[in-house]
């Protein structure tokens, strides 16, 4: 919304300033224009002046023409007047020609030609009335004269005529420029001001467009502000800002609230808020905001505040600076209320003691279980032994069963605690991992089960391990167990046989690994030719005390699967198991590499 409102505003500046520069550039146009019209109405205004003044000088030359011949008709000189006044017309007409073609070599060449025309068609005046006899008109030289005169004046009439048809050319183009000029102005100003006033429309239909969409944002900000204030009475936090330049803050209202004051109560400044924080908290807490204004950063602060009603609440806060778009650095931080998280922390310490207590209880226990609870056992199977050697002619054949039962029991007895020291120890939170040839502890895992493998002749084919970082002592565990396990669920009459393969896969490309916390893992597969058993019972077989037959048929007490499970988990791994009824087991166990 804020990068919207930013392209927005852009736009409207950007708009701003192409209409600006539309108004000069219809301006200077319109400036430009006028003064083309101007020069071109003055060019115009020239021509005629020109022409005029050309006009005259002929009206003046016809009118000294005139007088010459009423002079030479009545020899009156009163005829003469107009030849007398008329070289000062012309004169004065030469003049103002001059003035107006200073900027035109053309008409100034012509223009003195046609004043040496002018000034010899005016000395055969002069020559011509002079040299006439007194009325004889007859005169060779004086109609030579006359004649001259004419010619002269033929020539001047040419010229000027020339002259006023070249000033008539140029008044016509001038006239076409004029004419465009009037024609072309308007228009253009026609079309400047309509893109002004598109461009206008376009601005005010973006800001029409932007005071309705600022208003669906305003209400989405009301609807935003609203479900802000809930979601932080919901949170138990509170907002604040710090405005470095000016040293204020702006709380928000549920800030309050974790003060245990209603919203705005009170101006929101330091030294308001430092009157709810606890005594012994007021220093530190001063510090560190002494310490956040030269920063203009709050790391993580935790104190304790005091409600008027006397109870005590645990906050903490967080402040993270920016700068905003007046170039002013802001502190923006939350203050999350943690009384709940204390308590909770406080009980979870208490649940931690006690589970200290317990375990150390079940520490005394294992004890027990492996001293006081098995000596009686030892003293059972001890005295039964005697009472079998020694009193075994003076019982019954029922009494002598009868004591093998208990004989039996008693072993079974004892094999249970065995494997129940052996679970608790797989459980204990004291696991070194370390770097261990694991072919030395299979090697020690055979030689624990030296003696069942030699009497059931059992074949064991192994590939060689790498180096793994593991427990060592609960992977022997775990290759006593499984080997164990394969030799006594063997088909009876036939030699057990075991294969364990060794191979590095990637997690993702085995379905058994979920969620797989490395990428590659070690598979360790065992393979015997067992019984086996329906995959039905595929996850019961590890659950603690779980047996899939009868004790009579094969002893055990359902632990030494439920050990090799715990043993893998607490290396992070995964342990598996399938089998088919009469064709044997396979166990497959991944271990992760670190």
């Amino acid at each position: 919304m804020i990068k919207t409102l930013s392209n927005n505003i852009s736009f409207l500046r950007s708009m701003l300033y192409i209409s600006a520069l539309v108004i000069l550039v219809v301006g200077a146009l319109t400036y430009r224009s006028i003064t083309e019209v101007t020069k071109s109405s003055e060019m115009i205004t020239h021509t005629y002046k020109v022409n005029v003044e050309l006009e005259q000088i002929l009206s003046n030359l016809k009118d000294a023409e005139t007088g010459q011949r009423g002079y030479i008709i009545t020899n009156d000189s009163i005829f003469l007047e107009p030849y007398i006044v008329g070289r000062s017309k012309i004169n004065n007409s030469f003049a103002e020609l001059k003035a107006l073609t200073t900027d035109n070599s053309v008409l100034k060449d012509n223009l003195i030609d046609l004043n040496v025309l002018i000034n010899k068609r005016l000395l055969a005046f002069q020559t011509s009335y002079r040299s006439l006899p007194k009325n004889d008109i007859d005169d060779p030289n004086f109609i030579s004269n006359f004649r001259n005169g004419k010619v002269l004046m033929d020539s001047i009439r040419d010229k000027i005529k020339g002259v006023i048809t070249l000033q008539n050319n140029l008044l016509d183009k001038r006239n076409d420029a004029y004419k465009s000029d009037l024609m072309a102005t308007p228009l253009l100003l026609f079309s400047l001001l309509l893109c002004s006033l598109l461009l206008m429309y376009a601005a005010y239909n973006n800001i029409y467009k932007n005071i309705k969409r600022l208003k669906a944002s305003n209400e989405e900000l009301e609807i935003f502000k609203e479900s802000t204030n809930q979601s932080e009475i919901v949170s138990k936090h509170g907002s604040w800002t710090w405005n470095a330049q000016t040293n204020t803050f702006t709380y928000s209202d549920n800030l309050y609230r974790l003060l245990g004051e209603q919203p705005q109560s009170f101006e929101s400044t330091i030294d308001n808020f430092m009157k709810y924080v606890h005594p012994e908290d007021v220093d530190q807490l001063k510090e560190q905001v002494e310490q956040m204004r030269e920063d203009a950063e709050l790391p993580y602060i935790y104190y304790r505040v005091v409600h008027k009603n006397g109870n005590i609440k645990h906050l903490k806060a967080y402040g993270k600076s920016l700068v905003n778009d007046d170039d002013e650095t802001v502190l923006l931080g939350t203050t999350a209320d943690i009384t709940d998280e204390i308590t909770s922390f406080r009980v979870l310490e208490e649940r931690n003691a006690e589970l200290e207590r317990n375990n150390k209880e079940l520490s005394s226990f294992n004890y027990v279980a492996s001293h006081d609870l098995q000596e009686p056992l030892r003293k059972i199977q001890t005295f039964l032994s005697r009472l079998e050697d020694e009193e075994a002619e003076k019982l019954s054949e029922k009494g002598l069963k009868y004591i093998n039962r208990i004989q039996n029991a008693a072993t079974r007895m004892r094999s249970l605690i065995d494997d129940l020291l052996q679970f608790s120890r797989s459980n204990k939170a004291d696991k070194v991992f370390e770097d261990s040839n694991v072919n030395l502890l299979l090697e020690a895992a055979k030689q624990d089960l030296a003696e069942i493998i030699s009497s059931e002749h059992a074949e064991i084919t192994s590939d060689a391990f790498p180096t793994m970082t593991v427990i060592p002592f609960q992977i022997q565990q775990l290759f006593v167990n499984l080997l164990g396990n394969s030799i006594k669920y063997k088909i009876e009459g036939q030699t057990p046989k075991i294969t364990i393969t060794h191979q590095i896969i990637e997690a993702e490309k085995e379905d058994p690994i979920i969620k797989p916390k490395k990428p590659f893992y070690h598979k360790i597969v065992f393979t015997d030719n067992g019984i086996g058993f329906d995959n039905q019972y595929a996850e019961q077989i590890f659950t603690l005390f779980s047996r899939l037959h009868n004790k009579d048929e094969y002893s055990g007490t359902g632990i030494g699967l439920s050990i090799c499970k715990k043993i893998v988990e607490n290396h992070k791994g995964y342990i598996t198991a399938s089998g088919q009824p009469g064709k044997g087991a396979i166990f497959t166990v991944y271990l992760p590499i670190d």
